[in-house]
């Protein structure tokens, strides 16, 4: 997909996981769509009347929180907004990469664009202009307890429309002032209602949570090359991937998995050459790859549903209902439904991590591989140590895996004096997926170094040219090791290659 795509409309109902991804990474253009323009208009409008009557509405004539029975007066409405931003802007440590954080403000100008939340068209586009221009603010990892949605995150890219803080823009720090002065982008000027609306939202994690999805279904599919190309190291069988066996226990991942699995191993002339051996049945680890990595696909694909609906919902409080005349306050803010999900990603993705390890183990293990290849991968084994200490770097993976896997969302710690007294902690549910993600690029590239080093001693018979290209092109980073080199630089030029749009390709290609 090129930058010369036709623009990405924002009408707050059909926003994809593929558009986030679009603008994110490639810097595809969005644009509000018309009839969205006029539901903002309308919206506000409506909060504009309810001010002139001089009615007592949560969030635009009082305070927030446990203040909301503390009325505001009209001159302060202005003061009222800003406030709410800067005294909510409260995060701290590391900032977010800014991927997440563009996603996020994407994500928000969306739901904005539903029209229920009462804010101005100007303020508006100013976070669509600020999407568009790039200019993405430094957003602290820690504040969001996931309701009332992500407050303090959403405060700090408020507080870049407010031209204040800090933003990266060009690849740069620099004051959020310098960038929108820069972009000839007018900054925001809060009234009623707009503060709360511009940060009442599960946006950040959300925003992680679509990208994430995305490539937990890309390292879905390289964990069933890594494992077929392991699994042909290994001269093991394929029988087990029989779509008969999947025919009578059909989950849709266990299909599609058996199906993928057979494709990348037909017509193998490793798996030709010890077709009358005496071997029965393969370890789990192989044979259990359709029920395993199905399980995980199914997971994928639940997670991807729920996010696909968060990321086109109004989720500020109060809604305002300009149809029905109402304005009612509620919890769509309340990010359990993300939460939950973004602890099942983790849980699901870290299990690809924790079969890729065991495989890892039969590779290096001559009692595991019946001694059809050399202990630890590697010839003059005692002098050379192989690829030893590569399959502890994997097990390290796998064990942190379990500590991050523990679901956040199980816990909860009362805020605003007990008026949010059940909080999500989605969040944290995010960010730790947004490691246990990484930590699983690091296990599969592992498993695809060993698994190729594995291949090279069944030469020169060869594998399945869907493989076989896998192979060459980590041969293109990596040699075959004759004998011990420094591991780590190896590894991470593998990790470096399964990150690349290309390889992804590959990848999608040969398992469809």
């Amino acid at each position: 997909m090129s930058k010369a795509i036709k623009k990405i409309v924002l009408d707050g109902e059909n926003l994809s996981i593929s558009d986030v991804c679009s603008s994110v990474y490639e810097g595809v253009q969005v644009e509000l769509a018309k009839q969205s323009v006029k539901k903002v208009e309308r919206s506000r409008k409506y909060v504009e009347d309810l001010v002139k009557s001089e009615k007592i509405v949560y969030g635009i004539t009082t305070g927030f929180g446990e203040f909301a029975s503390v009325g505001i007066k009209k001159q302060h409405a202005a003061q009222l907004q800003k406030n709410l931003i800067m005294s909510h802007a409260a995060g701290c440590g590391e900032y977010y990469e800014p991927r997440f954080v563009k996603a996020a403000m994407l994500l928000r100008a969306n739901a904005l664009a539903k029209g229920y939340s009462g804010i101005t068209l100007n303020t508006l586009q100013t976070l669509v202009s600020m999407i568009n221009s790039d200019i993405i603010p430094l957003v602290p990892i820690h504040g969001s307890v996931g309701s009332s949605g992500d407050l303090a995150p959403l405060s700090h890219i408020v507080l870049a429309m407010l031209a204040m803080g800090d933003v990266l823009y060009a690849g740069k720090k620099t004051t959020a002032e310098a960038a929108l002065k820069h972009a000839k982008i007018k900054k925001a000027e809060l009234s009623y209602k707009e503060g709360l609306a511009l940060i009442n939202g599960t946006q950040m994690m959300c925003g992680i949570g679509t990208l994430l999805v995305k490539r937990a279904e890309e390292l879905y599919r390289l964990a069933n090359v890594t494992a077929a190309i392991s699994t042909e190291a290994l001269m093991g069988t394929p029988r087990a991937f029989n779509r008969l066996i999947s025919m009578v226990r059909p989950h849709k991942g266990q299909v599609l998995t058996s199906k993928i699995m057979s494709s990348l191993m037909s017509g193998s002339d490793i798996v030709k050459s010890h077709k009358e051996c005496e071997e029965v049945q393969d370890a789990y680890s192989i044979r259990c790859v359709p029920q395993v990595h199905g399980a995980v696909y199914d997971a994928i694909k639940y997670v991807e549903s729920v996010i696909s609906v968060e990321m086109n919902s109004a989720t500020d409080n109060p809604l305002i209902f300009t149809d029905d005349d109402e304005v009612i306050s509620g919890g769509n803010f309340h990010g359990e439904p993300v939460a939950m999900v973004m602890d099942f990603l983790g849980i699901a993705v870290a299990e690809l991590a924790s079969i890729s390890e065991r495989r890892c183990d039969r590779l290096v293990n001559p009692n595991n591989s019946h001694r059809t290849l050399p202990a630890f991968l590697i010839k003059n084994g005692g002098l050379n140590s192989g690829f030893m200490i590569a399959q502890y770097t994997a097990a390290a993976i796998v064990s942190e895996n379990k500590v991050l896997a523990h679901p956040a969302v199980v816990d909860t710690i009362p805020t605003s004096a007990n008026k949010e007294d059940f909080n999500s902690m989605g969040s944290i549910s995010a960010r730790k997926c947004i490691k246990i993600i990484e930590n699983v690029e690091y296990a599969l590239a592992i498993e695809l170094l060993l698994a190729c080093q594995g291949l090279d001693f069944r030469l020169p018979v060869k594998s399945t040219k869907k493989l076989m290209s896998v192979h060459s092109a980590v041969r293109k980073q990596v040699s075959h090791m004759e004998e011990d080199r420094v591991l780590s630089e190896d590894i991470n030029k593998v990790i470096a290659l399964i990150k690349t749009p290309a390889f992804n390709r590959l990848v999608a290609d040969i398992c469809k």
